[in-house]
Formats: C-alpha cells, structure tokens, sequence
C-alpha cells in the first residue's frame, strides 16, 4: 500500500469507527405483519413464491432501521420522528464484491436516485440500494460508502471507490423530515441487520412515515415464480410506496379509493414511489431496463397517474451471472434469457408490483405523527365488501 493510500485509509477510519462505537437509537424491531393482501380475498395473479417477498429472489437480503419516537407540536430538531433507512443487498454479504447486471428507470423524475448514471454507463449494481426519506439521502449514502469500504480492500487499481445507489420519498406530512434525524449509524445498522427469509411491510424502514393513495403506506414486498416450462424463474419486488390521491386508488379492479372518501389530506398529489425489482434470472443490463420500466405498469393497475410531484424510481437487477467483473479474467461467458422469451418474466413483474403496493397498506395502522398529523390505515373489511359488491372476493 502506497503512502497516498495509507493516509486516505486513515482519514476514512477516523469517520468510520464512530458509526461502530454507537448503537443506533431505534425503535423496537419491527414483527412480520400477520395480515396480508392475499389474507383479505384479494384475487392477485400469478404464483408467489413462498415468501411472496423480495428475498424468495436466493442471495437477496433486506434490513431496516426504524425511528418512531415523539408526538405534537412539530419542533425542528427534536420532532416528532416518523422515519427510518431501508437496505437491499443483491448478494448478501458478497453484494460489494460481485456486482450485479442492473437497469434502470424514471417514470416521473421528480425524486432522487444517486448512482443511477453508473449503473446506466456500466450496466452493474455495485453493492446495496438504500431507501430513506428525501432529505436524508445524503448521510446515508456517506454512511454506505464508508460501509462498503470498511468490508474489504481496495481494488485492483489500489483505490477504494463507491457510487452507492441511494433513493428517497418525502416522509415530511407525519416526520421531522427538516430535523435531519437520520445519522450515519442508522444507515450501517440497517446494512448490518440485512438477512433472508420474512422481512416486515408496513411502518418499517425509509417507509415509516409515508402516505399511499392518502392511507398509510410504506413498506411493501411480494414475488412471482414462474412455471417450468417459462424457465421456473423467480422474480421479487420491494417497494416504498408513497403516491397518489385518494380517489385513484383501485384493487384488483375495484375503484375503493372512490368508495372510501373519509379523512384524506392532500390537495395535490405530491408523493413518490420507489419500486426495486430483483431476479434470478440471467438478464442483461438493456433486458433489465425493459424489466424496471414494467413497474410502471403494476404501479398503474394501483391506480396512479405518476403526477408532476412524484418521483417514480425503479430499478431492476440480476442474480444469474456471477463474479463477471474481474479484470484479471480477459472474456467472461454470460447466460441470457433471449428477447422473445421475456413476457412470462414482464407479466410476473407486473403482478408482483401491483401486489407490493396493496401489501405496504393492507401490512399496515394508522399512524399519527408531527403536529397530530394523522393519517388512517386501510381498512380490511370495508375493502373485503367493496370487493364482495364488485364480485373480486376470491
């Protein structure tokens, strides 16, 4: 190691030790939600994994750091919190290490999503994707870096480099959002915690304080598998669902957001969603990009328009094809799913959005945050006989 080097690694030790030495103040771990949309009778499409979440996608892992803390009067700086970071890695541990094929997509760009222009130029993901509330994106994605770097070497070249992709949604109707109250142990705790298996929806994550379709959202997750002779691929979604106006939202057809008028609060749309979609099969980058403008699509069976406010992100990647970034290996051989044989994985994407969306409210409660700002849950039996009335109750 290189004396230039030396010095950037002890400058880059000195800002990362501190993130160890504290522990994150949070609130207690979030639970599976024992109530889902399928759970209602609702008639989804498609096949989902046993999971019907983002991690049935093997190697995917989720972890969340959640912030709920105060009530009343909004005070800048000290509350009330209603916030919190969400950490999706692509291959677990091994994510910063072995890149994935990725696409990208912006429906409507009124949002952020730092990284993108990488991902675009290079066709990888290199390392987590992070989602936390609008104005925080800037403390986690230094936090992601110093993370990344803290969990090996340089590379090849001798440097340590990351352009971590970071998304957001405005949580500021029931959050502290100008408080800044996110820090940069709350964005290495939610990396640290990432796992397998059930993750919460809901109230959990960079969803804690977000609105959809004027009921609470938040977080969402569910998955497709497709049937043998389709490749028996498996395809996951997580989105943070923050969009749309309370008369366009519809499940599985049935207008409920015209149905149930009561208590919303917006006068214009002026939310977002974040939409990560993962695969294991083997896609390319241009293939990928196809898959992530797909989201638009579920997030329109929802009911959205995708207004002049919202920031619609989407990104899509690939497990398949591993270790095909090493430079010390001159050609690498890929697999690839030829064009003409996408739809099953377009339609399973499509499904999966749709169903993530309805998960992030039907997963969720009523919640109460700055200035007694309250914003009500969905509630699961007005939409079991709306879609009773419809002829939809499965």
């Amino acid at each position: 190691m290189n004396l230039t080097t030396r010095i950037a690694a002890s400058l880059l030790f000195l800002f990362i030790s501190p993130l160890y030495a504290r522990e994150p103040q949070t609130s207690p771990p979030p639970t599976a939600p024992v109530i889902r949309a399928r759970a209602l009778g609702i008639p989804f499409d498609g096949t989902a994994g046993p999971l019907n979440a983002i991690t049935d996608v093997a190697g995917v892992e989720v972890g969340y750091t959640t912030l709920v803390n105060g009530e009343g009067k909004l005070e800048v700086g000290k509350g009330p919190v209603r916030t919190g970071v969400t950490a999706i890695l692509p291959r677990g541990r091994a994510s910063a290490d072995d890149p994935v094929y990725a696409g990208y997509f912006s429906l409507n760009g009124n949002g952020e999503m730092t990284g993108t222009a990488w991902v675009e130029e290079s066709g990888f993901l290199e390392g987590p994707v992070m989602i936390t509330n609008t104005h925080s994106v800037g403390v986690v994605r230094d936090a992601t870096i110093a993370w990344r770097v803290a969990q090996g070497g340089p590379d090849v070249t001798g440097y340590s480099w990351s352009l971590p992709v970071v998304a957001e949604t405005w949580d500021g109707y029931l959050n502290d959002v100008n408080g800044f109250h996110i820090k940069p142990e709350h964005a290495v705790n939610a990396l640290d915690n990432a796992k397998g298996g059930p993750i919460a929806e809901g109230s959990v994550g960079g969803g804690t304080g977000m609105i959809c379709y004027e009921f609470k959202g938040g977080t969402g997750t569910a998955s497709r598998v497709l049937d043998k002779k389709n490749g028996g691929y498996t395809v996951g979604v997580l989105v943070q669902a923050n969009c749309g106006r309370r008369s366009q939202l519809m499940i599985a057809g049935v207008p409920v957001g015209k149905e149930i008028t009561e208590n919303a609060v917006l006068s214009q749309e002026a939310g977002s969603i974040i939409i990560v979609i993962a695969t294991d099969a083997p896609l390319l980058p241009h293939q990928l990009k196809r898959l992530a403008r797909r989201g638009g699509l579920g997030l329109a069976r929802t009911g959205s328009v995708s207004g002049n406010g919202s920031g619609d992100l989407f990104l899509a990647f690939s497990t398949a094809n591993p270790h095909v970034t090493d430079p010390a290996v001159p050609t690498h051989s890929v697999n690839t799913v030829p064009n003409d044989l996408l739809d099953p994985i377009f339609t399973a994407t499509v499904q999966a959005v749709e169903e993530a969306i309805i998960n992030a409210m039907v997963a969720n409660q009523s919640m109460t945050g700055r200035d007694n700002h309250r914003i009500d849950a969905l509630p699961h039996d007005r939409v079991r006989a709306l879609l009773g009335k419809y002829n939809r109750l499965k």
